[in-house]
């Protein structure tokens, strides 16, 4: 059975869902999106749960049938698949590579391979230098520019994996490491230890009194590319997990602290926590997440380090979507599956109209969702479930920063956000007043995913943030952190410029299938990247508290 990564099963299905798009198949690409989707925010390696229970176990996943199940288990059999082979070899192309691109879909990867014979990245570069794309129909300068522009941002990302993607590898490594006999400790460290929305490698930090032993054992693990395994022993256990966390700008500042006292500080220092280290050079400990030299080091010195939001702090979710749009599952499954984590709370926050590839719902659908909602509250009360569903939307923004669903239909949820899905090339005027126009909507309570970026394949759009932020002050909205591994957004910077002039901020999975709820670890990281504390996130509080913090009811 071949080991493949959760992330890179998904990268296929993907690409076969863009294939399948390619032949004008109705209802395929939509089901393998789902299932690369489900795939991608699964915690256990899908080889373990295929060892574990076979391809009935697989099709116990969201959105996984007979069918992908049976592609899945070949896929992990031969490391392909023969219906990915078929459709590669009518479309030759590496449609991922090109899809990735914004502004580049299937259709145009048809297009641009019919028309240009264009396979790869690099030849769609060239033929957009060489003003080759304007004249097909559909393309013209303003197509080659932005395609340009989506191709430069694709090279800067360069190698980097989204840490959403490497989270579980990282961690299904360290649990192996960990049962190996001559290994006393094992820890994933660098990046993914500060947990930086992408990252470069996999660190792993080791105790081992038998490090050459313990080095072949992992040479022979199948999953151990783009892995860097340091071996330690114990003594040094304090000071190498500081050295191999980083940063490296966080390391240089306590190394020459260390040098001011006359001492020398390396990876090998006799030091066995890293809380002795810090103690030793006259500092508070500072958590991983913000090693990042940004004004940690002086508010250590002088006490004034942020009490940053627990992991476990969270009570609800402000962002999840069902099968009345594009969820895997239903409302009452979502529900179960985020009770089960111990959540107390969600919010349904299905997309609307203007979203029709999601199959955005108009006001009488919303109205329909409300009663179904309702019926599950009323049952969950009788069971005596401390758990509530909160009736919700994630309205879309348009152009001119006006919704597409009515205001009588807003005023009959708990709250409801927005968020921008489309014309993300208007100017920073343009967005600042469209994003402005949306907060300043009484019935607006958050805005979700505020920048729309999408790490590496879009940047987020151009606005004035100084702006938008005090505007989001003024008129009591709050701005989220969207946690899906794919967005990371608000990003760290502009949650910390948040948290400095007093802006409520909300933390969403963005879940479209139960095992999406475990994104909200990446949205707490990114809160404790921006330095947030339990007081600036209003989805800590039981339910009845956040929606009384939230803008309709606190302008009552």
């Amino acid at each position: 059975m071949k080991s493949l990564s959760n992330a890179r099963i998904a990268e296929l299905l993907g690409e076969t869902a863009a294939l399948y798009e390619i032949e004008n198949e109705p209802f395929k690409p939509r089901a393998y999106e789902r299932a690369a989707l489900a795939i991608e925010a699964r915690e256990e390696p899908l080889y373990e749960t295929m060892a574990r229970g076979g391809p009935k176990a697989l099709q116990e996943i969201p959105g996984i049938g007979a069918g992908i199940a049976a592609h899945l288990a070949e896929l992990l059999a031969r490391g392909t698949f023969a219906e990915y082979e078929r459709l590669k070899k009518k479309t030759p192309v590496a449609v991922g590579e090109l899809v990735a691109v914004e502004g580049i879909g299937p259709k145009t990867v048809k297009t641009l391979w019919e028309k240009l014979k264009i396979k790869n990245l690099d030849e769609l570069e060239a033929a957009a230098r060489g003003g080759k794309l304007r004249a097909l129909a559909g393309f013209g300068e303003k197509s080659e520019e932005k395609i340009l522009k989506g191709i430069a941002f694709r090279r800067t990302v360069g190698g980097r994996m989204i840490l959403g993607a490497v989270l579980p590898v990282a961690h299904a490594l360290e649990n192996k490491l960990r049962a190996f006999q001559e290994v006393k400790n094992a820890i994933v460290a660098g990046s993914i230890r500060r947990m930086k929305e992408t990252v470069g490698d996999i660190d792993l930090l080791v105790v081992s009194e038998k490090p050459e032993e313990t080095m072949k054992k992992i040479a022979g693990l199948p999953e151990i590319e783009h892995v860097n395994v340091h071996i330690v022993q114990p003594e040094s256990w304090g000071a190498a997990l500081n050295y191999f966390t980083g940063s490296k700008a966080h390391n240089i500042a306590l190394r020459e602290i260390a040098i001011k006292k006359g001492w020398e500080l390396n990876e090998y220092g006799l030091l066995k926590t890293e809380k002795e280290l810090y103690e030793k050079l006259g500092l508070k400990y500072i958590e991983p997440e913000l090693r990042e030299m940004t004004g940690e080091i002086e508010a250590s010195k002088n006490g004034k380090l942020p009490h940053l939001v627990g992991y476990n702090d969270l009570k609800g979710d402000l962002q999840a979507h069902s099968t009345w749009t594009d969820g895997t599952r239903s409302i009452e499954e979502m529900a179960r599956a985020a009770a089960e984590l111990g959540l107390e709370y969600i919010a349904m926050t299905d997309h609307t109209q203007g979203l029709a590839m999601t199959g955005g719902m108009n006001e009488k659908e919303f109205a329909e969702q409300a009663k179904e909602i309702d019926a599950l509250n009323d049952r969950f009360k009788k069971q005596e479930t401390r758990f509530k569903i909160l009736k919700s939307a994630e309205v879309n923004i348009k152009k001119d920063g006006s919704l597409d669903l009515a205001d009588e239909a807003l005023a009959q949820m708990d709250f409801a956000g927005a968020s921008v899905h489309s014309h993300f090339e208007l100017s920073v005027k343009e967005q600042t007043k469209r994003l402005i126009k949306a907060i300043e909507h009484p019935l607006i309570d958050i805005i979700f995913h505020p920048t729309a970026r999408l790490l590496n394949k879009r940047p987020g759009i151009s606005a004035d943030w100084s702006e938008v932020i005090a505007a989001a002050k003024e008129n009591v909205t709050a701005l989220e952190i969207d946690a899906a591994p794919e967005r990371l957004d608000l990003h760290d910077e502009l949650i910390r410029q948040c948290v400095n002039a007093g802006v409520m901020l909300s933390i969403g999975s963005d879940a479209h299938s139960p095992d999406g709820f475990r994104a909200l670890k990446l949205g707490i990281a990114q809160a404790r990247r921006g330095w947030a504390e339990k007081k600036n996130i209003v989805n800590v509080l039981p339910v009845e508290k956040m929606l009384k913090m939230l803008k309709r009811n606190r302008e009552k």
